[in-house]
């Protein structure tokens, strides 16, 4: 007979983790007690010595699907004498957290219940410890009904006896609910309202047939959908929401029907499949609206989620429906009913709520699978906020993050807790959003600042917001942050080769970086080379407007007179916009200097004429990627000090003359770039040994070159780290400052 005190941390509360020790241990003949506090899951067990053990060694093996484990601790104790094994009430005994769970899209029982179980059925906010909300409805920890959203919600008898049956599915799980005590939808009709869910579920079906545009409350925010196979219905609802061009999510029942419109490898079924339900970018066949990703060849798709989503499914007459975030423009998704019947009943002919409160705002998680691995580009909705685990002490370290694509990071312990996806903080409402999301974070974690990190650019709104923390500050380079956000992911600090590849971020000599050779640890880094300078005419502004850098490359290796010399490239330029161009590369007039891969790709996809305006961010880049076409050629350039695109540009005009299709072109200068990929890092190996190539930024989202790359240098024989669980753009920006922080910190060399 012995006794073990089990400490357990990781993602341990709302996902049905205290029932299974439960039941792991009643397996085992054990008796004792399992608690979940702010600290993680505490089991004392006593038992049989053999008993005992095979109950630590099989634990792990046996939790539940959305659960994990980062930490399991285990020591003696003296016997109590339990007479059976209970489940003990929730505490909150220090400033230490257990992390959150994210929301859980709805598993396989509990649609089956929406069948069977006669006070679920047709419930749509079915859920079990398995599945169902969570992140998005949770106020503070411990994760127990008082502290959500759900507080307002009384249990009926029937749910109440489910929610404490040890071996019930529902034991414990704090949403639960059903049609005679949970929340329920309501439909908003030329100011009408529906109640019954078959009526709701029949007009939204009647509606999407009709070409109308409908907002629905999701889980993490509300959605706008429409019928994705008309062309007429999208269009209405890009103008509605000032978005000219900008891809939209769509969602389809199952994977065996989008497969009519879209090629999808096991691993993409796999990632679709998740209980993470992520948008997945996936290559496009034909029959769904063009409107949805104009110009490119890939669109995000999700599967349902949510129990009104299968519900829906059962009776549209249409295989998918665009299902897009539930805004205006760039400003974050809306949560308040009030707000989507105010705001969205503009753009919308019907708004579908729920009287559930959303707590936190989640946009939908999108990723791309790449090299048969999954890589996160938007890191929201059912990943957030569980933490990445680092080799360092990150106690007290507010992270920042960037301008665009804004995370912020806060540090526990040896963890990193990214927020969820909030957005460009230039909006307003966005930069609210950020304030407001910061305070919930802290109050949710406990978590008190004692040092904050920042980007060096003086002007992001990020950093001065940490600045009006009024603690010690810590500036971090923007593409160094990049390499150790990827260091980071893959817990490695020695030194590194590393490749950030992005559209802007300030440098330490003033000017725009973006296409950086680094060598670096987490400590500082040595800039080795990069793409060379060339004037950025309007600052920002060629972001919008890729004809300007095209212009600019090629005032930079042809002087004033390529504009007439090349006069066919202009064609479509406004001659007065030009004149002005010119007259500001000639005079330095607001022409910063800029090193970007970002501001390279814009030229060239300018230069092909496949986007010499765009309209929304990475339009032209994205545009470039899509028309490429397979082929081993690629351009020639001068590697320096710099890397010099001069020759490059003189083949490129060249094969234009020549009418070789814009698909080979972009093809051969994606070869291009991954050619001076590899021979710079065998450069930097063979001067100075470091044999590990780190690749991030945001340029590495595009396909061919993360795929390529990665191959190739494997090849070569070096070890390849890119991004997975964090986005490389800057949405995984924060945690390569925090890590950089904790770095310093670690050696006292704090600045």
């Amino acid at each position: 007979m012995i006794a073990k005190n089990i400490i357990i941390k990781g993602l341990v509360q709302g996902v049905g983790f205290r029932p299974a020790i439960y039941r792991i241990a009643h397996e085992y003949q054990l008796k004792g007690t399992v608690e979940n506090n702010n600290r993680g899951v505490i089991i004392n067990i006593e038992g049989n010595e053999l008993n005992v053990n095979n109950f630590i060694t099989d634990l792990p093996f046996k939790i539940p699907k959305a659960a994990s484990i980062n930490h399991l601790v285990t020591n003696e104790i003296g016997i109590v004498g339990y007479k059976d094994f209970s489940i003990k009430k929730s505490s909150s005994v220090s400033d230490e957290v257990t992390e959150v769970s994210p929301d859980i899209g709805v598993c396989d029982d509990c649609l089956h219940d929406i069948k069977s179980q006669k006070h679920r059925i047709n419930y749509p906010f079915t859920n079990c410890t398995n599945c169902g909300p969570r992140f998005t409805i949770i106020r503070d920890l411990p994760y127990d009904r008082p502290k959500t959203t759900m507080d307002v919600f009384p249990m009926c008898e029937k749910c109440k006896k489910e929610y404490t049956d040890i071996n019930d599915r529902r034991f414990h799980a704090q949403p639960v609910a059903c049609n005679d005590c949970g929340p329920h939808y309501s439909l908003y009709i030329y100011n009408k309202e529906y109640n019954e869910i078959d009526e709701i579920i029949s007009k939204f079906n009647s509606l999407i047939t009709e070409g109308k545009i409908i907002a629905v409350k999701g889980l993490g925010g509300y959605h706008l959908a429409c019928d994705a196979f008309n062309s007429e219905a999208v269009t209405n609802l890009r103008k509605a929401k000032n978005r000219e061009g900008k891809p939209f999510a769509i969602m389809i029942k199952d994977v065996e029907t989008a497969k009519k419109y879209l090629d999808i490898s096991n691993e993409e079924k796999e990632l679709l499949e998740s209980w993470r339900r992520p948008v997945v970018l996936l290559k496009t066949k034909s029959g769904l609206a063009p409107e949805i990703s104009i110009g490119l060849n890939s669109a995000g798709l999700m599967l349902p989620y949510m129990p009104l989503h299968y519900m829906i499914f059962e009776t549209l007459n249409t295989d998918a429906i665009v299902l897009t975030s539930g805004n205006i423009s760039d400003e974050p998704v809306i949560i308040s009913n009030n707000t989507a019947i105010n705001n969205l009943g503009g753009i919308a002919d019907a708004v579908i709520t729920y009287n559930r409160e959303i707590h936190n705002r989640a946009d939908d998680s999108v990723a791309v699978v790449i090299n048969n691995k999954p890589r996160l580009i938007r890191r929201s909705r059912s990943y957030a906020p569980s933490p990445v685990e680092i080799n360092l002490n990150t106690e007290g370290i507010f992270a920042a993050g960037a301008e665009l694509v804004n995370c912020f990071a806060i540090g526990k312990g040896n963890q990193v807790i990214l927020s969820q996806h909030i957005g460009d903080l230039k909006n307003m409402e966005t930069l609210e959003f950020y304030k407001e999301s910061v305070t919930r974070f802290s109050n949710l974690f406990r978590f008190t600042p004692t040092h904050a990190v920042e980007d060096m650019h003086p002007d992001y709104l990020s950093s001065r917001f940490a600045d009006g923390l009024n603690i010690p500050i810590t500036l971090v380079q923007h593409h160094h942050a990049h390499i150790a956000s990827c260091m980071a992911e893959h817990n490695i600090s020695h030194k590194v080769i590393g490749i950030s590849f992005d559209g802007t971020g300030l440098g330490d000599d003033g000017n725009i970086w973006g296409g950086e050779f680094l060598m670096c640890d987490l400590i500082d880094y040595k800039r080795y080379s990069h793409f060379e300078y060339i004037k950025q005419p309007g600052g920002d502004a060629v972001s919008n407007h890729p004809w300007r850098m095209m212009t600019a490359y090629l005032h930079h290796y042809f002087g004033k007179d390529a504009v007439n010399q090349y006069e066919f490239l202009f064609k479509d330029v406004d001659k007065n916009e030009l004149s002005t161009i010119i007259t500001m590369l000639e005079n330095n007039l607001n022409t910063p200097l800029t090193s970007s891969s970002g501001r390279l790709f814009d030229a060239v996809a300018a230069l092909i004429n496949v986007c010499k305006n765009a309209s929304y961010h990475s339009e032209a880049p994205m545009q470039l990627e899509s028309v490429a076409s397979a082929t081993s050629e690629c351009y020639n350039v001068t590697i320096s000090d710099t890397v010099c695109f001069k020759e490059s540009f003189k083949e490129i005009i060249d094969d234009i003359e020549h009418n070789v299709p814009a698909g080979i072109i972009s093809g051969k200068f994606h070869n291009t770039i991954i050619d001076v990929i590899i021979t710079i890092s065998e450069q930097i190996r063979s001067e100075f040994g470091i044999n590990t190539v780190v690749l991030s930024g945001g340029t590495f989202q595009n396909r061919i070159l993360l795929e390529k790359s990665e191959r190739l240098l494997e090849a070569k024989g070096f070890r390849c780290l890119s991004q997975s669980a964090v986005p490389s753009n800057d949405g995984g920006i924060a945690l390569g400052q925090l890590a950089i922080a904790a770095k310093r910190r670690e050696m006292n060399l704090f600045n």
